[in-house]
């Protein structure tokens, strides 16, 4: 198999993006070349997502323009959408072999090993069955790399399909969590981005806690930042936030959900906290970080979300500052309980609020990106040279670019934040 190529197309959040650069390492290391996914290959992975039936299409689609493309490849399905639907998505022309997330570790071994057939290998089982945990981390990255820690999901919102495709919450013990972030430094990288499903869970197999994992990996020489990438309010906690607060090494950058900014309906989503229980954490992360990026993901178009309830989440990511929207409108999700709901909301008034919240967002994220022109902020430069400009981004996870000087590559630098460019990054100059 020497010598032959294989490209990667990852959908979804980092969790698939740490898996697949595993995945990646070992196809290296049996011999194949990573290629670009517009490139022609041999073989072609898919690590889908299936958050959203736009997230379905969109991996039905890719499948489609790979087998056109090359059609000769082996075509090998995994994450979300193989481990929910994995029959239909074997009788899509090309596709050769198919893994839901309990087999993704095993997907070189089984491509490797394929005999192909007129029907597409199925390796899946039930959820309940959805124990084995994948270890991963990303490696493509010359500065940062995304640490997966922990997997699965206990929540059950009424929403979602993750704890259908994932599986419960489960994690590896911190000591190969260590293990795997020393990797990480030697490799020469200097940011971690610790990713999982319910990443504040962590602790479920091992009795461990998460505020445990983050003073253990506060001590591998290195490493120089950490980023959470995402965590329910009900599970950062004063101790995470003074944590992080104290260490040199965690960044002011949260990642919180908030979903709706009505308690009522956030009842209705089946979400463990209250609109109040966001607006307190967001006050303690402000009063010990008052500098810290607040980014937040919001459903729009819930059923029973009528103006009243979609004006308390606008005024509430007004109130708490956030500094940038993911917004996503309400998408029905087979065997959810939010598929029976009534009260459902027009599309083109879930359409017209998604406008208006992205309107919000730009107008936090340049009102909190202003605050900063005249400062000094420390960034992480990467390696990249786009046309003679470096881009980077501030501890508080400001966008940043600066004429290009490979001495300050993959480096901590002190920059003097100057003005907007017309991409609405901040030109910088290096101080320090």
């Amino acid at each position: 198999m020497s010598g032959k190529r294989v490209s990667f197309h990852t959908l979804g959040c980092k969790l698939n993006f740490s898996e697949s650069s595993t995945l990646a390492r070992e196809f290296e290391r049996g011999g194949y070349h990573r290629v670009e996914p517009s490139e022609a290959t041999d073989v072609a992975v898919i690590n889908s997502c299936s958050v959203t039936e736009h997230a379905d299409k969109k991996c039905r689609n890719i499948i489609r323009k790979i087998h056109r493309r090359n059609p000769n490849a082996i075509i090998a399905v995994t994450g979300c959408y193989a481990q929910l639907k994995p029959e239909a998505i074997a009788e899509i022309e090309g596709v050769d072999i198919v893994l839901g997330n309990n087999d993704k570790g095993d997907l070189y071994k089984r491509v490797i090993e394929l005999q192909k057939h007129d029907r597409a290998e199925v390796y899946s089982c039930p959820v309940e069955q959805l124990t084995r945990f994948f270890a991963a981390y990303s490696s493509g990255d010359r500065t940062r790399s995304f640490l997966k820690v922990q997997d699965g999901c206990d929540y059950k919102c009424a929403y979602c399909t993750i704890h259908y495709a994932r599986g419960a919450s489960r994690n590896m013990p911190i000591a190969d969590i260590v293990r795997e972030a020393e990797e990480i430094a030697a490799a020469g990288q200097k940011e971690i981005v610790i990713t999982g499903v319910n990443t504040g869970d962590f602790g479920r197999t091992t009795g461990e806690k998460f505020i445990d994992l983050l003073r253990a990996l506060n001590d591998v020489q290195g490493i120089e930042r950490y980023r959470i990438s995402s965590i329910e309010p009900n599970l950062i906690t004063d101790e995470i936030i003074e944590f992080c607060a104290s260490s040199p090494k965690f960044v002011p950058h949260f990642h919180i959900p908030l979903q709706s900014g009505s308690t009522r309906i956030l009842g209705l989503m089946r979400r463990r906290y209250t609109a109040e229980r966001y607006r307190e954490r967001i006050a303690k992360i402000r009063d010990l970080m008052p500098d810290a990026f607040l980014g937040v993901d919001v459903i729009v178009g819930f059923p029973g979300e009528g103006e009243q309830e979609f004006m308390e989440t606008y005024h509430l990511l007004e109130e708490v500052g956030a500094s940038f929207l993911h917004i996503f409108p309400f998408s029905e999700r087979p065997g959810t309980p939010a598929v029976t709901m009534p009260d459902k909301v027009q599309s083109s008034i879930a359409t017209e609020r998604v406008s208006r919240l992205e309107e919000l967002s730009d107008r936090l994220h340049r009102a909190f990106s202003e605050r900063y022109l005249g400062t000094e902020r420390t960034v992480l430069f990467e390696s990249t040279d786009h046309d003679g400009m470096m881009y980077g981004y501030t501890d508080n996870y400001l966008r940043v670019v600066a004429p290009y000087d490979s001495r300050y590559i993959n480096t901590i630098c002190t920059v003097l934040l100057d003005s907007f460019d017309s991409d609405g990054n901040i030109r910088s100059k290096i101080v320090g």
